[in-house]
C-alpha cells in the first residue's frame, strides 16, 4: 500500500468513526431515577441497576452515566430520595440536562410481582409512554421482568418464551431456573412386617428365604417434570431397585411415582404403584403349618379330608420354593430435600400397605444441580 493509498484508508476510518459518532450523539439522552420497589427481593440500588442496564442494551438512548448523575445531584443539593410524583422527576430531568426521563415501581403483591414504568419527556412535562406488568412471582427472575418491561414501554419486540413463564397465568409454566431436578443414586432401607415378615425369616425348607426383615436398597431415581409453576411442580418418578444383597438374595423392583414438590422448601409427595419379583408356590395351611400343593395327595393318603377344598384351600404365597412372578403394590411416600451449596439431598419415607404384611422405609440420595442448558 502506497503512502497516497494509506492516506485514503485513514480519512475513510476517520469518517466512519465521525458518523458513528453522530448517530449515537443524536440518540435523546435519558436518565434513570425514582424507581420504587416494595416487598420484593432485590433492594431499590439493585432494581435500579437492572434497569438501567436493560435500557442500555436497547442503543435507543444515550444513557446517563450515573456517576455523572449523582456527581450533578450532589453539586445542585437535589433530594432524590420520594422523587417520585411527575413534577419532581420533571425537575431531576431539568437539572440533569437530560431529554427523557424514566421512573417507575416493583411492587410485590402475593404471588405476583407488578412492574410500572413511565417514559416522560422533560420539555413537555408530558407521561409519552407507561407500562404496568403483573408477573409470575418467579424467584431469581426479576431481571427478565424489567426487560420484558422495558420491551413494552420502547415497543420493541418481545420474547414469547418470557412471556409464556412470567405472564401468561393461563399456560402451563416452565421455570427452569426454580425447578429442582433429583436424579442421581438412591440407597435406603424397608422392613416388612405380618405373614411375610414371618416367610422372609423362615428357613429355605419351610418355603422361607433365610433373610432378615429388614433388607438395605440400592438403586437410582430418574424423574420428569411435566408441570413447573413458579414454586410447585408436579413429577413423574422411575425408581429401578434391587434389595436382599445382604441375606444373599438378589429382589428386583420398579417404583413408579406421580406427586408433587414445593421447590423452595424441598418438600414432596407422591404415589403409585411398584412392581417386583418374587418367587410364589401354590399350596395350602393345615393348621398353621404351609405345604405346598403337590404334596396334597401324600397328606390325603393318610387322611382324605385333606383333598377338601373348602377345608384347606389352595393358596398362592411367597416360598423360596416356588416360580418367579411380577408382584404389585401401592406406595406412598413424603420427603423433603436439603441442600448445600450445589448439593442436593433428598430424604424419603415411604409405606406400602399389603395384604400379607406391610412395607416401611427410607431412603436419601444425592446428586450436583447443573445449570440446564
Amino acid at each position: 500500500m502506497n503512502a497516497f493509498s494509506k492516506k485514503i484508508y485513514g480519512t475513510a476510518i476517520l469518517l466512519m468513526l465521525a458518523i458513528l459518532g453522530n448517530a449515537q450523539s443524536s440518540n435523546p439522552t435519558l436518565a434513570v431515577i425514582g424507581i420504587d420497589s416494595k416487598v420484593v427481593r432485590n433492594d431499590g440500588t439493585a432494581i435500579d441497576y437492572m434497569v438501567r442496564l436493560e435500557i442500555e442494551k436497547t442503543n435507543l438512548y444515550s444513557l446517563m452515566d450515573k456517576y455523572d448523575m449523582n456527581e450533578a445531584i450532589t453539586k445542585n443539593n437535589f433530594v432524590v430520595q420520594g422523587c417520585y410524583g411527575k413534577s419532581c422527576v420533571v425537575a431531576a430531568g431539568k437539572m440533569l440536562n437530560v431529554d427523557k426521563m424514566v421512573t417507575g415501581s416493583v411492587e410485590q403483591f402475593g404471588s405476583k410481582v407488578v412492574i410500572t414504568l413511565k417514559l416522560i419527556n422533560v420539555k413537555t412535562e408530558i407521561v409519552e409512554k407507561a407500562n404496568t406488568t403483573e408477573f409470575i412471582d418467579v424467584e431469581n427472575e426479576l431481571q427478565r421482568m424489567i426487560r420484558i418491561s422495558i420491551e413494552k414501554l420502547f415497543d420493541l419486540p418481545l420474547d414469547a418464551e418470557s412471556i409464556d413463564k412470567l405472564v401468561n397465568y393461563e399456560l402451563p409454566i416452565e421455570s427452569p431456573k426454580n425447578e429442582l431436578h433429583l436424579n442421581g443414586p438412591r440407597m435406603g432401607f424397608s422392613y416388612t412386617t405380618g405373614l411375610t415378615n414371618t416367610i422372609l425369616t423362615n428357613a429355605e425348607g419351610k418355603g422361607g428365604f433365610n433373610m432378615y426383615p429388614a433388607t438395605f436398597l440400592f438403586g437410582w431415581q430418574q424423574e420428569f417434570q411435566y408441570l413447573s409453576a413458579g414454586n410447585f411442580q408436579a413429577i413423574v418418578e422411575f425408581i429401578p431397585q434391587v434389595g436382599g444383597l445382604e441375606s444373599g438374595n438378589f429382589i428386583p423392583s420398579l417404583t413408579l411415582l406421580n406427586g408433587f414438590r414445593m421447590s423452595k422448601r424441598g418438600w414432596e409427595v407422591a404415589f403409585g404403584p411398584s412392581f417386583r419379583w418374587v418367587k410364589k408356590a401354590s399350596g395350602f395351611y393345615i393348621g398353621d403349618e404351609w405345604h405346598l400343593e403337590k404334596d396334597r395327595a401324600l397328606y390325603a393318603a393318610s387322611n382324605a379330608q385333606y383333598l377338601d377344598q373348602n377345608l384347606f384351600p389352595t393358596q398362592s404365597r411367597l416360598d423360596s420354593r416356588g416360580k418367579t412372578v411380577a408382584s404389585t403394590s401401592l406406595v406412598i411416600g413424603v420427603g423433603k430435600t436439603f441442600r448445600s451449596g450445589y448439593l442436593n439431598i433428598p430424604l424419603n419415607v415411604y409405606f406400602s400397605p399389603r395384604k400379607d404384611g406391610h412395607v416401611l422405609g427410607a431412603s436419601f440420595g444425592f446428586n450436583i444441580y447443573k445449570k440446564r442448558k
